[in-house]
């Protein structure tokens, strides 16, 4: 039997997948076009923090975590003076519940998995949860693909807040992060172009990362790195349970069940890896124990 942490971690990457279609589709970037944000970085920043309010730059990097400073000042906050905050949360609905009606036809299956995930998005514990917090107190929609979107939102941004908690627990926050995760198991020329950095920036920071032992001289992560990035990922598993604690396991392997045909439709969005570390979804039938699912990266 798994642990609950471990099927945390599972679940999480059944839902991500339905979220994330804001990121990769072409219908989102097209309604973010239509409000005046045709860059797809504009958008990007004014969506994601919309839920709290017209933020700066400076919150959103200190939240977000990777990005580079300068690299969000080039949206935030000139974004707000082209579209509103309330058209931002419209559009981001309507690009997002666009994709996911065109990829899964199937209404009443999205009514049922929507019903389960907003029932765990809303009893997830929101201290310190800055994302999370904003994206659950958006309302509940009656089109449940817009209800579904929501819904793995603030699941994603519950986790990801919790991820952010626990590489600052770990002294490896920030650039440090992906530096040491491009040495490791991502591509380090896929993040260092989508965060922003230059590559001064990044050299400085292997240098810094190979001083503390967590780098090789190749900038491979040594036993040390893949240790501080094992226990992030299973400390960010424990911070993520607490919208699942209401259900019993096999209540969980039901929720996981539901939302796989709808992950599953929109797979062809994404590229494997992708530069925000999601992996393949997770097969709750075949794999009622989520062995197939690693509890680290490493």
């Amino acid at each position: 039997m798994a642990s609950r942490e471990h099927l945390a971690r599972a679940l999480w990457t059944v839902f991500e997948p339905i979220h994330a279609v804001s990121y990769f589709s072409p219908q989102a970037r097209d309604a973010f076009a239509a409000i005046g944000l045709p860059r797809f970085w504009d958008g990007y920043f004014a969506g994601r923090s919309a839920p709290l309010g017209a933020v700066g730059a400076a919150p959103v990097t200190a939240i977000y975590c990777n990005f580079a400073p300068a690299f969000v000042e080039r949206a935030l906050p000139a974004v707000w003076a082209a579209a509103s905050v309330d058209a931002v949360l419209e559009a981001r609905l309507v690009g997002a519940a666009t994709t996911l009606r065109a990829f899964f036809e199937e209404e009443d299956a999205v009514a049922a998995a929507a019903d389960a995930l907003q029932q765990a998005a809303d009893a997830a514990d929101t201290i310190g949860r800055p994302l999370a917090a904003g994206n659950q107190a958006q309302p509940h929609h009656d089109d449940p693909y817009r209800r579904i979107w929501q819904a793995t939102g603030t699941l994603r941004e519950h986790r990801g807040d919790g991820h952010v908690i626990a590489l600052v627990n770990e002294g490896i926050a920030g650039l440090s992060a992906i530096v040491l995760r491009g040495g490791l198991d991502l591509d380090a020329t896929m993040l260092l172009k989508a965060r922003g950095w230059t590559e001064q920036q990044w050299e400085t920071e292997r240098d810094a990362l190979r001083s503390r032992g967590l780098l090789d001289a190749d900038g491979r992560a040594t036993d040390a790195g893949r240790a501080a990035v094992d226990r992030v990922e299973l400390q960010t598993n424990r911070l993520a349970l607490s919208p699942w604690e209401q259900f019993d396991e096999a209540e969980l392997l039901r929720i996981a069940g539901l939302a796989l045909p709808i992950a599953r439709s929109v797979s062809s969005l994404y590229p494997y890896p992708n530069p925000i570390g999601m992996p393949s979804s997770w097969d709750a039938d075949a794999d009622p124990s989520a062995s197939t699912v690693p509890e680290t990266v490493s």
